[in-house]
């Protein structure tokens, strides 16, 4: 395992380190309604969304020597090292030729965190936390009507112990930082979507807004609490 430890942290010394990308957390447990709001961001604000899950069952089903091992560790019941997911989601970075990503599902629980932020050195610019009550994200989960196997209670209830004791510490951590923003998503879509825009708008603004030159009439009348606010996106 150690090679591709080495092999990941290779490839974030290259050019992807050197972009300092935005990349914005996607966290909330099974329902809550994620899936629908990150599609919508990409919409709007033009980031790539990149889904941890959906990049190993890609890899899977390439057939590559990666996939099978992969699926191999799935089938043993063992976890996907942290490094191995980090390396595919680093090389789909790189692929998109964007600078702003929001990394759904992922990080699980606080190794995956740790290991990131040691193979890439990129700090999520924010995490995007979507809170919503169990009972609701139960209710959606049992009423939707996607086919899948793991949409039974007995398996959605182990799929929110997991995500209370696994990925809640990464909130918490990140909230000891003040960089959590936290959604209500038990309200209809579009209201979420009204909550999300007023947080990812501005960081939108920022990054465009350092790389922005004043016009004559805006640097006469600019005083220093029109500049500061131009530049925090405010």
């Amino acid at each position: 395992m150690g090679s591709i430890v080495e092999s990941a942290k290779q490839d974030a010394n290259g050019s992807l380190a050197e972009k300092k990308p935005t990349v914005v957390f996607v966290l909330g447990g099974p329902g809550c309604g994620k899936g629908t709001q990150c599609a919508n961001i990409v919409e709007h604000f033009g980031y790539t969304h990149l889904s941890a899950g959906d990049l190993l069952r890609a890899e899977i089903k390439s057939g590559s020597e990666n996939g099978t091992m992969i699926q191999n560790m799935i089938k043993e019941g063992k976890i996907v090292p942290s490094e191995v997911t980090i390396k595919l989601l680093q090389k789909a970075m790189e692929e998109s030729g964007n600078d702003k990503f929001l990394i759904d599902g992922f990080p699980r629980n606080e190794e995956n965190r740790a290991a990131f932020e040691e193979v890439t050195k990129i700090e999520p610019a924010f995490v995007l936390f979507f809170d919503c009550a169990e009972e609701e994200m139960e209710r959606r989960l049992l009423s939707r009507n996607q086919g899948r196997e793991d949409d039974n209670i007995e398996t959605i209830r182990k799929r929110f112990k997991v995500f209370l004791e696994s990925s809640l510490p990464v909130v918490e951590y990140y909230d000891s930082k003040g960089k959590v923003r936290k959604i209500d998503a038990a309200r209809p879509i579009g209201e979420v979507f009204e909550s999300v825009k007023a947080i990812v708008a501005p960081q939108n603004e920022k990054v465009k807004g350092y790389g922005r030159v004043l016009s004559l009439e805006e640097s006469e009348d600019c005083d220093i609490v029109h500049l500061r606010s131009m530049f925090e996106g405010k």
